[in-house]
């Protein structure tokens, strides 16, 4: 058989949603359409292709001829402000400023001589108005919800939250006087949740608020997907993944861990083209590695939770108290409106057994032997890679669906506890403590360790192929044959 010629491959577009712990997944999922053939061109918006290009080099993003970066606008006011940009603004903004001009990428790809045509858009879930501009061009889309299947799950039910009149909130006081230990009993695969466990956009009392409307706007067209994508396994999420297949037109496949996944196919893409929009420290590594195994306490809040300076101050204190050795990466923006700085009588008493830095390479942290625990802000992908690591978890859960995956480290897959999100210093040095070193500490530990074989078995290849494997092979061959029926 003769070789498939350049313009004969498939072509997947991917879009992300312009934030940091949606780019990250869309760009693996990318490298792994890579490796199955595909022509593939990422596109990011104009901005964080900027940020990109300042944290990893000016070439970092030359690509390849069958791996390729566009940008598109996002509609927002110009900045050079290293952090991430407001989500709402963000979600009213691209679906009016980005649609066109998408619109317009995708017909200069399929119009090009230098590329194969497009064959099929994988956009991200929350920018679903792509949808608009593949239908129109007759191109297959696969939404990728970068979520947790309990987080979407959750997202899929605000139309029944709102339409029960559980929000919007009467009033304010809703939000404190125990309203949200509200138990919900009618979400499949969810038992028993609690409203303060539900994604937190329902805490509002604008009854036009954008995001609630956002929300309701995306989930009703992930329907009209022809396959959904999430980075999950089975084993973990089995009852909401299998109540999410029962509730939705479109196949939905589980392939998650995507970054183990990636470890078991051989990937041709330069190393320069990575995803962090901060610059990242490779030193926290070499300190790791003068570390005792499961000694250090690993605290990221991720790329969007902000704090106010009284938290910062308690965190810092809790941790210092807690005697154990420490990591912690400390955003510029960490601190609303304000640069992160701790006291010299912090930096005095810890600085023999801390580590401070703006940004790292989590995964490989994650997996790092030293690392004994977790202090997150429950983000899906910070989740997902501490369960792959067999990291237990300390979750202090800020805004969206952090609170959804807190409430199943915590209960369901018994990997962590939860922070209140006013916790003093001597709470936070007694869990802290608790983690490392106390009984729930260990068992987490140990069911932690368990979920990481589980999570190495289902992305395993070979004789005995696990399942997010098998499920990202159904999806190129769907990809494939949808290609077939266009050509």
């Amino acid at each position: 058989m003769g070789s498939i010629s350049h313009l004969e491959k498939p072509h997947a577009v991917c879009i992300p949603f312009p934030a940091q712990g949606h780019i990250n997944p869309m760009l693996k999922l990318a490298k792994l359409l890579h490796s199955k053939g595909f022509h593939i061109t990422f596109v990011n918006t104009e901005y964080n292709h900027r940020r990109l290009l300042r944290s990893r080099g000016p070439h970092s993003l030359d690509g390849l001829p069958s791996f390729r970066f566009e940008t598109v606008p996002d509609g927002l006011p110009p900045t050079d402000v290293e952090a991430t940009q407001d989500i709402p603004s963000l979600c009213e903004s691209t679906p009016k400023h980005t649609l066109a001009p998408f619109k317009n990428l995708l017909q200069r790809l399929n119009s090009s001589p230098e590329f194969p045509p497009a064959s099929c858009v994988v956009s991200d879930g929350v920018m679903s108005f792509t949808l608009n501009a593949a239908q129109e061009l007759g191109i297959p889309e696969v939404l990728f919800w970068t979520t947790s299947a309990c987080g979407f799950m959750g997202y899929l039910h605000y139309k029944g939250l709102v339409d029960r009149g559980l929000t919007p909130l009467k009033d304010e006081s809703y939000i404190t006087n125990g309203y949200l230990n509200t138990e919900i009993d009618w979400i499949p695969g969810m038992k028993n949740i609690r409203l303060r466990d539900i994604p937190t956009f329902i805490r509002t009392t604008d009854p036009n608020d954008i995001m609630i409307h956002f929300i309701l706007t995306e989930t009703k067209r992930a329907q009209k997907a022809s396959a959904i994508i999430l980075n999950t396994f089975y084993d973990l999420e089995h009852e909401v993944v299998d109540s999410l297949r029962a509730i939705l037109t479109p196949p939905v496949y589980t392939i998650g861990s995507l970054h183990l996944l990636l470890n078991q196919i051989p990937i041709n893409i330069p190393k320069s083209i990575g995803s962090n929009l901060w610059k990242e420290d490779p030193k926290c590594l070499e300190w790791l590695d003068s570390k005792e195994p499961n000694s250090v306490v690993y605290v990221n809040f991720g790329s969007i939770t902000v704090m106010t300076p009284d938290q910062l101050v308690e965190f810092a204190w809790g941790l210092a108290n807690s005697k154990k050795t420490f990591f912690w990466v400390i955003r510029p923006d960490l601190v609303a409106g304000e640069t992160a700085v701790l006291s010299p009588e912090f930096t005095a008493a810890t600085g023999d057994r801390s580590f401070l830095t703006s940004w790292c390479p989590q995964e490989q942290v994650l997996s790092h032997a030293a690392v004994g625990g977790f202090l997150t802000h429950s983000g899906w992908n910070s989740t997902i890679e501490s369960i792959c690591g067999g990291v237990p978890m300390l979750c202090w859960p800020f805004f969206a669906e952090q609170q959804t995956n807190c409430w199943y480290s915590s209960g369901e897959w018994g990997v962590g506890m939860e922070i209140e999100s006013d916790a003093k210093r001597d709470e936070i040095e007694g869990l802290v403590r608790e983690l490392m070193d106390g009984e729930k500490g260990r068992e987490m530990k140990k069911r932690a360790l368990q979920w990481k074989k589980l999570a190495e078995e289902t992305t395993s290849g070979g004789s005995d192929s696990g399942s997010s494997f098998l499920n990202f092979e159904k999806l190129v061959d769907q990809l494939l044959r949808t290609q077939a029926l266009t050509d």
